[in-house]
C-alpha cells in the first residue's frame, strides 16, 4: 500500500492568497530575476522544445521568456491574474493532466517549493517529457529568510517559552540532485543564486511577503494570531542582528535552479566503474605540484 506525502502545506491558502495576490499586481521582482536567469540558461541549450509548459509559475514572465524564442508555452496552474491571457489551464502541480511525452521543455518559476509531494512532481514532470526533453526549474532555497526565522524564534522563546514554525520550509540545494535522479532524470544539475536584500524594517519586509501571497501556509501553522508583543520584539531582535549601519535590514533570498533531461539514448552516459585508464592516485598527483 503507498503511503500518502506528509501534508506539508495547507495548499488551499496558499492558492487564495496567490490569486489575490495576482489581483493586486503584487510584487514580481523576484520572477523577474528568475526570468532572466531562465533566458540566459536556455539561450547557453543550442536546441529546440517545440513543445513548452510553463508550470505553475505565478507570473507570465517564464512564458515570455520562452515565447521570445519563438515558442508559445501552454501556461499550467491553479491561480492565474485575472488579467492573463495566452493559452493557459487550471491544473494542480500535484496531478497534472497530461498525456505521457506531452513536451519537448517543461520550466517552473518560483512555485514548486508549495507542494506537498515534490518527489511526486518530479515523476509527473518526467512522466510528460519526450525522450531527451528538458526539465528546467527554480524554486526557493533553503537560505531564504533565515533572519526573519531566527528573529520570530528568538522572540517566542523569549516571551512565550515556545516557539510555532512562522516561516514555511523550503528545500536544501543538496537533496535536489537525489530526488531528480530518484524521478529519473538523466544528467541531473542543482545551483543556486543566494543575494541580499534590504529592507527599511522588518515590518516592511512582511509587508512585501504578504503582498507577494507568500506568508505563512503550513498546514500545522498556530491559528492563533501572533501576539503584537512577540512581533515588537521580534523586529527589535531582527535589528540588533542583521542591520547595516545606516539602520536598514538584510534578508537572504536563495533561488535554487535544478534542471535534468528525460533519458534517451543519445545522451552522454557515465563511465563503467572499472573503466578509467588512469589511477587515482595519479590523477591526484599529476594535479598537484612538488614542493
Amino acid at each position: 500500500m503507498t503511503e500518502s506525502p506528509p501534508l506539508i502545506f495547507d495548499r488551499a491558502l496558499a492558492r487564495d492568497r496567490l490569486s489575490r495576490a495576482l489581483d493586486k499586481g503584487g510584487p514580481d521582482f523576484l520572477v523577474q530575476r528568475a526570468a532572466e536567469d531562465l533566458r540566459d540558461r536556455l539561450l547557453s541549450i543550442h536546441r529546440e522544445f517545440p513543445r513548452a509548459l510553463d508550470l505553475a509559475t505565478p507570473t507570465p514572465h517564464f512564458a515570455d521568456v520562452l515565447a521570445g524564442r519563438g515558442r508559445a508555452a501552454l501556461r499550467a496552474a491553479a491561480a492565474f491574474g485575472s488579467g492573463e491571457k495566452g493559452p493557459r489551464i487550471f491544473a494542480d502541480e500535484e496531478a497534472l493532466p497530461f498525456a505521457p511525452r506531452s513536451f519537448d521543455l517543461i520550466v517552473s518559476g518560483l512555485a514548486l517549493h508549495w507542494v506537498n509531494d515534490l518527489p511526486g512532481v518530479f515523476a509527473q514532470v518526467k512522466r510528460c517529457l519526450a525522450p531527451d526533453g528538458l526539465f528546467l526549474a527554480c524554486m526557493a532555497g533553503g537560505s531564504s529568510l533565515i533572519e526573519l526565522r531566527a528573529a520570530l524564534a528568538q522572540a517566542e522563546a523569549e516571551i512565550l517559552n515556545g516557539a510555532s514554525p512562522r516561516v514555511s520550509p523550503f528545500v536544501e540545494v543538496r537533496d535536489l540532485g537525489s530526488l531528480l535522479q530518484r524521478a529519473g532524470f538523466a544528467l541531473p544539475v542543482t545551483d543556486a543564486d543566494v543575494f541580499t536584500l534590504r529592507y527599511d524594517s522588518m515590518f516592511a519586509l512582511c509587508n512585501e511577503l504578504r503582498a507577494m501571497g507568500a506568508a505563512n501556509a503550513l498546514a500545522q501553522r498556530s491559528r492563533r494570531p501572533l501576539r503584537r508583543s512577540v512581533f515588537l520584539r521580534a523586529a527589535e531582535i531582527y535589528a540588533e542582528k542583521f542591520s547595516d549601519p545606516d539602520g536598514r535590514v538584510r534578508a537572504s533570498f536563495e533561488i535554487i535552479w535544478l534542471s535534468g533531461w528525460a533519458p534517451h539514448e543519445s545522451q552522454q552516459k557515465p563511465l563503467k566503474p572499472g573503466s578509467a585508464r588512469m589511477r587515482l592516485a595519479d590523477a591526484l598527483k599529476a594535479g598537484r605540484e612538488e614542493p
